[in-house]
């Protein structure tokens, strides 16, 4: 039984799925089955309100009727068609939302405000939102309703002609209803009422559903659009968590600078001036003020070190530029630095340009065993392109655990690339390309 389950989910996830189930992707590529819902059953509450939804989609028909009749549809159609296209998309969402349980967003303008009406009028005609609307309000909206009107009627019919056995009597002898022969008409007319009875409904909640479907897809932003919205909102809202990250290292930056990093230089000045005036001490006192004072002094090197890792002050205050002149400075092997930019860019990327420039060199320094590195920063335009070349042995691979994966994640968090030359025997060359703005 677990084999068999097992093969049929494996031939669900290669498309061979079964009508009556809906797969869902879960997290870590997990699937599930979720029976697909049911229409409702005929003359029940939820088929009533199908039937309603279909009612009230008939009188939309009418203006498209008076519309198509009227002896100025061309003027109206070069005019006031948008006005009118949009007043209806809007009303059909109404309908939607209070009578079928389904939100459809509003499409956003096709062009920006302020923009002249020709020039309005002609990005109306050529949008693609456009046809899709015209579409559903003028072939698959007016098809539907006609047969809502067909299948209300018969629902109509189904009612008065299944009760033929109560009322009959009251139609004159000869009639269809009341045969003067030996033919039960009567009762034809009951089966045929009951018959109506079940298909009328049955079809009202079918033109419900796809009415839902063909509305959600010509009513609402296509999918394309919906995908590129939602790629939008989440490059604001990552952008968002990497200033916010960026703003905390600052914070936690001048919360060591200014609080623990003081506190030690006091108390390292306060250990430097006991072992400069206490001379009357024993030995073995003043070997414990001695590496008391080693020890602080050890500690604030390495907090310094820690901040300036976190956030450098001067990355902040006089720019990229200058930033990168300290690392070079610091280097433990000869960087040649090449530096041209044009402005500053966003606090984001500045930081972002520091640390991968950082990580590269410590990374160089240690496993390139090279003896000189050149480094280029430019800006080209809306790019900043970081060059890092060394003379070292090369060989340079990301997946043994060189530091280069967390450079180029690094990147990729403002929308930047890294890539990676390095031949063996060398030389390795890390290009990076930021964007200047988020």
């Amino acid at each position: 039984m677990i084999r068999t389950t097992s093969r049929l989910r494996e031939r669900l996830r290669q498309g061979a799925a079964h009508p009556s189930l809906a797969w869902v992707r879960e997290a870590g590529e997990q699937y599930r089955a979720v029976p697909s819902p049911r229409p409702p059953v005929p003359w029940s509450t939820a088929a009533a309100h199908e039937g309603l939804l279909v009612a009230a989609g008939v009188p939309f028909v009418l203006p498209l009727l008076f519309l198509l009749t009227s002896a100025q549809f061309w003027l109206f159609c070069t005019v006031l068609l948008p006005v009118f296209v949009g007043g209806l998309s809007r009303a059909q969402r109404s309908r939607f939302r209070a009578l079928g349980g389904l939100a459809i967003p509003d499409l956003s303008p096709v062009s920006p405000p302020g923009t002249p009406w020709p020039a309005r009028l002609l990005a109306w005609c050529t949008a693609e939102s456009t046809y899709r609307q015209l579409g559903y309000h003028l072939v698959v909206g007016p098809l539907l309703t006609l047969l809502g009107v067909v299948a209300l009627l018969g629902c109509g019919a189904g009612v008065l002609l299944s009760t033929v056995v109560g009322w009959g009597w009251l139609m004159a002898r000869g009639t269809a209803v009341r045969g003067g022969g030996q033919t039960p008409s009567v009762l034809i007319f009951t089966a045929i009422g009951a018959a109506l009875l079940f298909a009328a409904p049955w079809l009202l909640v079918r033109i419900a559903r796809v009415d839902r479907r063909a509305a959600r897809a010509l009513l609402g932003p296509s999918r394309a659009r919906e995908l590129q919205q939602r790629v939008a909102d989440l490059a604001e809202s990552r952008a968002g968590v990497v200033d916010a990250a960026d703003a905390e290292r600052r914070r936690i930056e001048r919360d060591l600078h200014d609080g623990a990093q003081q506190r030690l230089v006091s108390l390292a000045m306060n250990l430097g001036l006991a072992r400069k005036t206490l001379k009357d001490v024993p030995p073995e006192a003043m070997q414990v003020i001695v590496d008391a004072h080693e020890e602080a002094q050890a500690a604030i090197a390495e907090l310094r070190d820690l901040v300036r890792g976190l956030h450098p002050v001067v990355l902040e205050d006089r720019g990229l530029d200058a930033a990168l002149s300290g690392i070079a400075a610091r280097a433990p092997l000869p960087v040649r630095l090449d530096v041209r930019l044009e402005r500053r860019m966003a606090s984001t990327v500045e930081a972002v340009a520091y640390f991968v420039v950082s990580e590269a060199l410590a990374n160089v320094a240690k496993h390139a065993q090279a003896s000189r590195v050149d480094l280029s920063v430019h800006q080209l335009g809306p790019t900043l392109r970081i060059v890092i070349t060394d003379d070292g042995v090369g060989g340079a691979d990301p997946t043994r655990g060189t530091g280069l994966v967390g450079l180029r994640k690094r990147a990729a968090s403002v929308d930047g690339t890294l890539t990676i030359t390095s031949p063996l025997g060398g030389p390795t060359v890390i290009t990076v390309e930021l964007p200047c703005e988020l």
